[in-house]
């Protein structure tokens, strides 16, 4: 095995220069900086990962715990934590949860066996056990997606604006009947775009059926959307007056439903009016056609990353940040008027209340209609 001294006389430096050009710091002229690096590939010499932990007191390896790995909203957020984190020299180690409490504590408990610099969290249900074992630690992390309190560092969507925009845009077509399909009850997210809606529904007069509010699991892959046939199914089926529109959680909620719609041999938006939270890459879909609330998934892993590097490297001193990203409602073909309501023309753009940044403070956003 290769050490860093027979790279240092291959490349005619000092050790301390080969170090600077391992780890990235201080300056190194591109001339050396390349005969070291070809000197390494000669060599194949590989860092001793465990002798630089114990030297620095620091991993450089960060962990991404999430949900659902296999949900495209995550995997982008997983790619925008990588690209930032590997950008300052730093290492990701990617967990995934399956929306179990149960597996959160055991991934996290092992997180801390390995020492790991921070974690990224997008928690299964309430975080505070989660968080308590992190702090006892001493690990920082930041809680990704759905709330936190205030002490802890956060980078999140506005779900509840999101949501409220997208009823609004239902409101505004002429729809008085909306039924909600969410998450578990126990989720910020799921809690968070029912207030969205029952809100928007509240501006125009009118009040949310609570008969027609389902919680379900915000699971993983098709039992998301067994969940949403099932609540679909649930609501069609729970009252004489049925609902005009659908409001899903997320885009599998979404697709359960459609599925339950189409069952019944109803068509969307004829019948009934489909909009969810999320939308899908445009690899994913050929002809997208759901009316969304898009979130910045890579801005908010981008975010969360750098916010954490920040905190580790001591350029970040305040005590639990928040960061709330807007939303952009995209309005497709899965939204129509009501049949057999007459409405005004459909609007062409629409305006939502989208969170800023740093101080909660709301500011218009423009919503487009592709």
């Amino acid at each position: 095995m290769s050490r860093i001294t027979e790279v240092a006389d291959r490349a005619g430096v000092s050790a301390m220069t080969v170090s600077r050009v391992l780890n990235n710091s201080g300056y190194v002229s591109a001339a050396t900086r390349q005969r070291v690096e070809l000197a390494i590939a000669q060599l194949g010499y590989v860092p001793n990962a465990l002798a630089r932990q114990l030297r620095s007191k620091r991993t450089k390896m960060l962990a991404l715990v999430v949900s659902d790995i296999s949900n495209p909203f995550f995997t982008t957020i997983a790619r925008g934590v990588e690209d930032a984190a590997s950008a300052r020299g730093f290492a990701v180690m990617f967990c995934n949860t399956d929306e179990s409490a149960e597996e959160e504590s055991r991934y996290l408990r092992l997180l801390v066996e390995r020492q790991v610099d921070g974690v990224l969290l997008v928690p299964a249900e309430n975080a505070a056990a989660s968080l308590r074992l992190l702090r006892n630690h001493k690990i920082p992390v930041v809680v990704l997606d759905r709330r936190a309190s205030r002490r802890v560092d956060n980078v999140r969507c506005d779900s509840e604006a999101g949501a409220h925009a997208l009823a609004s845009h239902l409101v505004e077509l002429g729809h008085r009947r909306i039924a909600v399909l969410t998450g578990r009850r126990g989720i910020s997210t799921s809690v968070d775009r029912v207030a969205g809606v029952r809100r928007a529904l509240a501006d125009a007069g009118l009040a949310l059926d609570e008969s027609l509010v389902r919680y379900g699991g915000f699971n993983f892959g098709d039992l998301n959307l067994a969940d949403g046939r099932r609540m679909a199914q649930e609501v069609l089926a729970a009252t004489d007056d049925p609902p005009t529109a659908i409001f899903a959680a997320n885009n599998f909620i979404a697709f359960g439903a459609i599925r339950a719609l189409h069952d019944l041999g109803l068509k969307v938006p004829d019948d009934i009016s489909v909009v969810a939270f999320d939308d899908l890459p445009v690899e994913w879909v050929s002809d997208p056609f759901l009316t969304v609330a898009a979130q910045p998934a890579y801005e908010i892993g981008r975010r969360a990353a750098e916010m954490m590097i920040d905190r580790l490297l001591g350029e970040r001193t305040t005590a639990g940040e928040s960061v709330v990203l807007p939303f952009e409602v995209i309005v497709r073909r899965s939204t129509g008027t009501p049949r057999g309501r007459e409405t005004s023309v459909r609007p062409r753009t629409l305006t939502a209340a989208a969170a800023g940044p740093a101080d909660g403070r709301r500011s218009l956003q423009e919503l487009r209609v592709p």
